[in-house]
């Protein structure tokens, strides 16, 4: 477990700088958090349109990525871990995009899907690499959402070393404070990632991102 805690390590050499991971490779991380689909559209502009003045963007490349939680799941699973991801998503085209993407990478989804609230996607416009608009496709969890979590998170708490809660703000990870303390109780480090000054500072889990803001 302590090499979730080492710092990585550089050693000089003549030819440059080399850098040391430690070996993750037998570690299995639970990823809870508010997941999202990241959409990008890339096209050329040579016109204003003619209903307002905005560019016209024709459309040659559509690319999608794995957001939010997903994100924090794809990046652990890079260095090697063993991946469990559990969150929400809707019952919709975006959602079964987000789950190719997530299963295309060797992570193990626990995903309750929602009919009702459909997979939160953001929607961005680029063209000449400037982005020019962000459409957000998004509606507020409830607080019954956060409670369908609790049972396979303590389920999926019995076969990982370690956890992740990535906190968009979203509405999957309305008290923490309950899964960390289920995480600390099976003596399982607690990693969390809040966004901006959401939550307190002091007892979030075993180690927290530091503020770069300040």
């Amino acid at each position: 477990m302590t090499a979730l805690r080492c710092a990585i390590l550089y050693s000089g050499m003549s030819a440059g700088l080399k850098m040391q991971l430690p070996d993750f490779s037998n570690i299995t991380v639970l990823v809870a958090g508010d997941l999202m689909l990241d959409r990008y559209w890339h096209g050329g502009t040579s016109r204003i349109s003619p209903e307002a003045p905005v560019p016209v963007v024709r459309v040659n490349e559509i690319e999608e990525r794995a957001g939010g939680a997903g994100n924090v799941a794809l990046n652990a699973r890079a260095l090697g871990c063993a991946i469990r991801l559990l969150g929400h998503c809707g019952e919709d085209e975006a959602g079964q995009s987000l789950l190719r993407l997530l299963h295309d990478a060797g992570i193990t989804c626990d995903i309750l899907a929602s009919s009702s609230h459909p997979t939160i996607t953001k929607l961005r416009v680029l063209s000449r690499h400037q982005q020019l608009i962000r459409l957000d496709f998004e509606e507020a969890l409830t607080t019954d959402h956060a409670r369908r979590l609790s049972e396979p998170f303590q389920a999926a708490l019995l076969e990982v070393d370690a956890v992740v809660l990535s906190d968009y703000g979203k509405g999957t990870l309305e008290d923490p404070q309950a899964l960390i303390q289920s995480a600390l109780r099976l003596q399982k480090p607690v990693i969390v990632d809040p966004k901006g000054s959401r939550g307190p500072s002091s007892d979030l889990g075993s180690w927290r991102p530091p503020d770069h803001s300040k």
